[in-house]
Parts: C-alpha cells; structure tokens; sequence
C-alpha cells in the first residue's frame, strides 16, 4: 500500500509541476509517463496481493515474503524507469512479470499438495 501511495504522490507532484488539473490524464510527456506508470503498477496490485497470499498460506510464507519483495522492488524500478524514459520500464517489466509467474506456481504448488 505504501508503493501505491507513493506512486500516487508522483502523480500528483507531476500534476503541480505540469500544471495539468484533473480530470485530465495527458499533457506533457514526462506526466504522460508518470501518470501511465501510476496507472499500471496499480491495475498489476491485485493480482500481486493475491497470489502473495495463496503463495504464502498454501506454499511457504518466507518464500512467498522474499519473492514479494522483489516484485515490489522491481516495480519500484518499473516506475522510476517509466516515469523517466519508456524505455526503462521494460528490464524491470521482464522482471516482474516473471515473479508473478513464480508466485502462481508456488500457489499452485502449494494448493496442489494441500487438496491433493
């Protein structure tokens, strides 16, 4: 939750810096990028939260616990790469996708061998 906020804080400085009122959602291109970051980290979060948690419950919470830390990691790189330069989002995009990969497989590993 405190990535989310951050990254809403960036949106709103971008905001007041761009002097681009809401509603609008487009102007200069580093508050394009900005506001685009913001917007994808948080449309990703809930699929994160929950495979965390089956991951967690069902696998092995410490596993889980460090393969959310990279992701929440890697998307804070995903976001200050984005928010600078389109480009610089794809490493950490990679990154984090292939942790939520690894997280749906602990998950299914783990609910797998509990109802199995």
């Amino acid at each position: 939750v405190l990535f989310l906020a951050y990254f809403a804080m960036q949106v709103i400085y971008a905001r007041r810096k761009y002097k681009i009122s809401p509603p609008e959602t487009t102007g200069h291109p580093e508050f394009d990028r900005t506001f685009r970051a913001q917007a994808n980290c948080s449309e990703y979060f809930p699929i994160f939260i929950s495979l965390l948690w089956v991951a967690g419950i069902f696998f092995h919470q410490g596993v889980a616990a460090a393969c959310g830390l990279l992701y929440l990691y890697t998307r804070l790189k995903y976001f200050q790469g984005y928010a600078g330069a389109a480009q610089g989002r794809l490493g950490p995009l990679y990154a984090s996708a292939w942790l939520l990969w690894v997280l749906l497989g602990l998950a299914l590993a783990g609910l797998l061998a509990h109802f199995l």
